[in-house]
């Protein structure tokens, strides 16, 4: 059976969760309407979910039409929730992105369609709650050229709009407009169609035309738009049509070559690993042994719900149980996408987590780093030596789900210390060092030679050899890389550095020796160990020999307001440290420290009678200006040789005597 994964998109309190409650009552997979008011749908089913009206997490449902099983995802529309967006957009075959009919185009609208299109995802627009008071049919559609992309069609017209009675009218054959400007549309893409249309423009069928809208959706060319309401189901099931016919499905090889991609991990009810995966080709069964374990118990989604099977095929999700070792972003089997690409910018804030107990330190260790687990980007940072744990978060909204989630599932109260915004460390320059076993002052049974030199910025971080593969065995080798990762957590000014190469250009190691009595002594034969505890100084003097510059992250913003309260706005601004530009009577667009929205957000009702409305979303890391702002290190600091000596090699007089 033809499958197809579409993920539901929107800003959030478009309504998307009511969207996908709506769509499984009308397919008939649910006999009653939830609400997220009452805490009663389908997909928010965590506790917090159902107290806050919001949605957390990602969640996965299932449904037939004609032939074609949809698996939907509902995704959190808060942006302090996008990593989990990110997870899913890596699964999808198509998405609906929904837009409220009475507040348009919205902030993580047109990031989210942004991506979509940077992505190649085929994408359906639904403007929902055309029911409601203040809803515009023209306007909005308006606004989607403007904001999101020119490549829209209306697929319909509205009535009553703004009235309970409000009702969505799909063009057909017969209105002539519509046909017009299909037509028109596939001439702009497509010769030999341009050809056919102008030598005969009757012999041109309505079906033709439609399947002409439909390859062309499928191929991200144009974005065809619906009107309705999730909440009377005007125009869902003209939605419901458009997904089958307008979104291309999947028909994987059942018996091909096992590939898959988690994309979700949670805790099952004995705190065991589960894991989400969309399978691409292939067919994995129980008892079947993976890269990350032996598959002990499958559920594949299935009207609605995750119902127990003995296996998950091409173009399914399923849950798989047994996989000790997955992470998110792992690939079951043959690997069909690159890991580690981020689709959407990183946190830019960071927060200590403290205990209210001392006693619960060890407990929250725990606890964060399975929330780190089901969440990559919150990025758990311990600092052994002030005994503090940090936690990388997009907001304060996810920073008081964080919270509520440990007192709920872990019994661990806890409050937070200041948040601070993260930089980013980038080299300035080309630094090299070298320390050679045997020569003072290096006391590691080990050579290692490092240089450091920008890169081209979003490249990360690039390990690679400048000496023979073969001069050393590939354990010391994948020691130093896996150092370097590490260290370069922290740079000269203790952000993470980013967007250089580094390579390795001395390399040395004492062989594999023994006492006369044949006892291996690590004493007079180099290790893994030696390689990772000289790495860090190595490549921390080179990188400081670089030079470091930091950068703070910037947002791009966009702020409504009345045309009166200009005058008072503008200096706030300025002191904000933002830089405006008005575009048109009543609004400014431009850029601001990330560090300084939250106070742009808390003084603005005030200055602008409570009228004035600010979009903003990451943009880019620009140098800091003045003061650098520095970052208490959590290791054992390399910069400072004899305090890291002190703390890694204690026994370094005993090893070199031997």
């Amino acid at each position: 059976m033809k499958s197809l994964n579409v993920g539901i998109l929107a800003h959030v309190d478009a309504g998307k969760t009511s969207l996908t409650e709506r769509l499984l009552y009308t397919v008939g997979v649910i006999d009653q309407l939830g609400s997220v008011d009452d805490g009663s749908t389908q997909t928010d089913t965590l506790t917090l979910e159902r107290q806050r009206g919001i949605t957390i997490k990602s969640a996965v449902v299932s449904f037939v039409v004609d032939g074609v099983t949809v698996n939907l995802i509902d995704t959190p529309g808060h942006p302090d929730f996008i990593a989990e967006v990110e997870r899913v957009l890596s699964v999808l075959d198509g998405a609906v992105l929904v837009v409220s009919a009475v507040e348009g185009v919205q902030a993580q609208t047109r990031v989210l369609l942004r991506t979509l299109r940077r992505l190649g995802i085929p994408t359906l627009i639904f403007v929902n709650k055309i029911d409601r008071g203040g809803a515009r049919y023209d306007g909005v559609l308006r606004a989607i050229a403007e904001k999101l992309t020119p490549a829209v069609v209306a697929m319909g017209s509205v009535r009553d709009l703004g009235t309970r009675d409000g009702d969505f009218l799909p063009y057909g054959a017969t209105d002539a407009a519509f046909t017009a400007g299909l037509a028109e549309l596939l001439a702009d893409h497509d010769d030999a169609f341009l050809a056919a249309y102008v030598a005969d423009e009757a012999a041109v069928s309505y079906p033709c035309l439609r399947g002409g809208l439909a390859a062309l959706a499928g191929r991200a060319l144009v974005h065809p738009v619906f009107f309705g309401s999730a909440i009377t189901g005007a125009g869902v099931a003209s939605l419901i049509a458009g997904i089958t016919e307008l979104l291309p499905g999947t028909d994987g090889d059942v018996d091909g070559p096992v590939s898959g991609t988690v994309f979700k991990v949670e805790r099952g009810r004995a705190g065991e690993r589960v894991a989400y995966v969309r399978m691409w080709s292939g067919t994995v069964r129980v008892r079947d042994r993976l890269a990350a374990g032996k598959v002990t118990a499958i559920s594949a989604f299935e009207r609605g719900a995750a119902v127990e099977r003995a296996s998950v095929s091409a173009g399914q999700i399923g849950k798989v149980w047994g996989l000790g070792e997955v992470r998110i972003g792992d690939a079951i089997g043959v690997p069909r996408t690159s890991p580690g690409s981020h689709h959407f910018a990183p946190p830019t804030l960071e927060t200590i987590v403290v205990p209210r107990r001392r006693a619960d330190n060890g407990v929250l260790r725990v606890a964060l780093a399975q929330l780190a687990e089901q969440d990559p980007l919150i990025d758990v940072r311990y600092d052994d030596v002030r005994r503090e744990m940090s936690v990388w978060l997009y907001g304060q909204v996810q920073q008081e789900v964080v919270q509520a989630t440990l007192a709920a599932d872990f019994g661990i109260d806890v409050t937070f210390g200041e948040t601070t915004t993260i930089c980013i460390e980038r080299p300035a320059a080309t630094g090299a060092a070298v320390e050679v076993l045997g020569v003072e002052p290096n006391p590691f049974l080990a050579t290692v030679g490092l240089r450091v030199e920008p890169a081209p910025i979003g490249t990360g971080v690039r390990f690679r050899l400048g000496v023979e593969p073969g001069s050393m065995p590939p354990a010391f080798f994948v020691a130093v890389e896996e150092t370097v990762t590490e260290t370069l957590r922290q740079g000269v000014h203790g952000w993470q550095v980013t967007d250089c190469t580094v390579t390795m250009t001395h390399s040395g190691y004492r062989a594999r020796q023994s006492h006369s009595h044949g006892v291996f002594d690590k004493s007079m034969s180099s290790t893994a160990g030696d390689f990772r505890n000289l790495t860090p100084l190595v490549l921390m003097t080179a990188l400081r020999q670089a030079g470091t510059e930091v950068y703070e992250p910037m947002h791009r913003f966009r702020l409504e307001l009345p045309a009166d309260t200009l005058g008072s706005v503008l200096p706030v601004l300025a002191g904000l440290r933002a830089v405006p530009q008005p575009t048109s009577t009543g609004t400014l667009e431009g850029e601001i420290p990330a560090a300084r929205v939250y106070e742009l957000q808390q003084r603005l009702p005030g200055l602008t009678r409570g009228e004035g409305v600010l979009e903003s979303a990451f943009d880019r890391y620009q140098p800091v200006r003045g003061s650098v702002p520095t970052r208490p290190r959590s290791d054992h600091n390399p910069l400072d040789r004899k305090e890291y000596l002190l703390r890694v090699v204690r026994r370094a007089g005993a090893r070199e005597a031997g």
